[in-house]
């Protein structure tokens, strides 16, 4: 740990004076740490929120991130030839790219109609089908639900496609790709990966407590410490701080995290997972805080305005990249969202593929993002009035 503090003095100036992207991460944790290192209730609330994040939902998050993207690390399968040679059916493979957890695929299918490659109808498809890394989040925490809105996005992605290209022909909005290259974002080199392998010391012991917590039993009253020390409470706490560190000394873009395949494996799943990290804390804090100060039921709150809840979680999912969108999720699996807020969010939401379409193709990355509303209404309402 003085090694990580040394590295955070010795990043100051740098972080002061040349990223501005940076510093706003590093004012964002070091807000969370501030409010954590408070005298009484409130110091104690955000700590326990914090090791509660790590240890019931980042840990097997992790477990999560290391199965999918050792997949997609250790695979040396071409998905730009796939697509180059099989016109015929890029919607649902743009589909199927976008279900498919993390944004690398969606990114991909991005890249592709940047280049001109396939139709406006496969952009629309593959970003009504992604749900980005919130994915990753309901895989680890509820599979069976991550496996249900998986087949969600991927039909209603394919259906979209079909439709769009449909009414517009395949080459609408060609003209706005003039002159754009595939060229997203220049990646470069952490320095936080030195501390990959404190990362893994704490993270192993903490997936195994993660499992006994699961399992509701009480880990301090097995492992017994020394002076009433927790067990939990230590390595929580420990693994929830380094994962904020290292999230906000990290000089890559979130969206760089998880997609570029160029950078090593372990450091993919730990920074990935250091991201999904701060984002469930934020919302853990967001729920404690404002259940501290307030004493309000939000549970009874968001009952009492739940025909409009599912379109919050919908306009949500317009705002680029994963991290709202995993509040969303760490909301849903609360128990404060119902299944159908989930749902239409995880349509709705482009992950971190609007990003380079944004950049490259602004126009048809705004329309193509308002057509994604559209089915994301219908099956997200269409889910309440049915089954909730």
């Amino acid at each position: 740990m003085n090694a990580l503090i040394t590295v955070i003095k010795n990043q100051k100036d740098y972080i002061l004076a040349n990223d501005w992207r940076l510093l706003k991460k590093f004012i964002f944790v070091s807000l969370i740490l501030i409010l954590a290192s408070q005298p009484g209730i409130l110091g104690s609330t955000v700590q326990k929120a914090m090791a509660d994040a790590y240890l019931q939902v980042s840990v097997f998050v992790g477990f999560t991130l290391f199965i999918f993207i050792g997949l997609d690390s250790f695979s040396s399968y071409n998905l730009e030839s796939l697509l180059s040679k099989s016109r015929k059916i890029h919607i649902p493979i743009a589909a199927f790219l976008g279900a498919l957890p993390g944004c690398g695929g969606a990114v991909i299918v991005v890249t592709q109609y940047i280049q001109g490659r396939i139709s406006f109808g496969s952009l629309v498809a593959v970003l009504t089908a992604t749900m980005g890394d919130a994915a990753f989040l309901l895989l680890a925490i509820e599979p069976s639900t991550g496996l249900f809105i998986f087949s969600i996005g991927l039909s209603v992605g394919i259906i979209s496609g079909y439709i769009i290209d449909y009414i517009h022909g395949i080459n609408f909005m060609q003209d706005s790709l003039k002159n754009r290259t595939s060229e997203i974002e220049k990646l470069d080199k952490t320095f936080v990966s030195k501390f990959n392998f404190l990362w893994l010391i704490i993270f192993f012991p903490g997936f195994i407590l993660g499992i006994v917590v699961a399992f509701q039993l009480n880990a301090d009253s097995i492992i017994k410490l020394p002076l009433g020390l927790s067990l939990t409470s230590i390595v929580g706490a420990s693994g929830a701080i380094l994962s904020l560190l290292m999230w906000s000394l990290n000089p890559l873009s979130d969206f760089q995290l998880s997609t570029d395949k160029s950078r090593g494996y372990i450091s993919r799943v730990v920074d990935t997972t250091n991201f999904v990290t701060t984002w469930v804390i934020a919302g853990f804090l967001v729920f404690e805080i404002f259940m501290l100060f307030t004493n309000v039921d939000l549970k009874a709150t968001f009952d009492v305005w739940l025909p409009a809840i599912p379109l919050i979680a919908i306009l949500f999912g317009f705002l680029p990249g994963c991290g709202p969108q995993i509040v969303v999720a760490t909301f849903y699996l609360g128990g404060f969202i119902p299944l159908s807020a989930e749902i239409g969010n995880a349509i709705s939401n482009d992950g971190d593929a609007l990003f380079p379409a944004i950049a490259l193709a602004p126009k048809a990355a705004i329309v193509a993002t308002l057509y994604s509303a559209i089915p994301a209404l219908i099956v997200a309402y269409g889910y309440m009035f049915l089954f909730e």
